[in-house]
């Protein structure tokens, strides 16, 4: 969830992987810095470890 989706649980949907981990695709601006946080089942909230950046509590990507 981020400014992208306007921070609604849900969308996109990760969607999992034969590895057993999960995946999403999203299209973002480019030229821009997207703030974000992963949403799990239980409200288990955690950030993207591999993501350039954090921004306190969420992840964030520069495009």
């Amino acid at each position: 969830m981020g400014g992208f989706n306007d921070r609604q649980p849900g969308t996109p949907t990760l969607r999992p992987r034969k590895d057993g981990t999960h995946a999403v695709a999203v299209e973002l601006p480019s030229e821009r810095t997207h703030s974000f946080r992963y949403l799990a089942a239980g409200d288990y909230w955690f950030n993207d470890e591999t993501a350039g950046d954090q921004d306190g509590p969420r992840s964030r990507l520069r495009t």
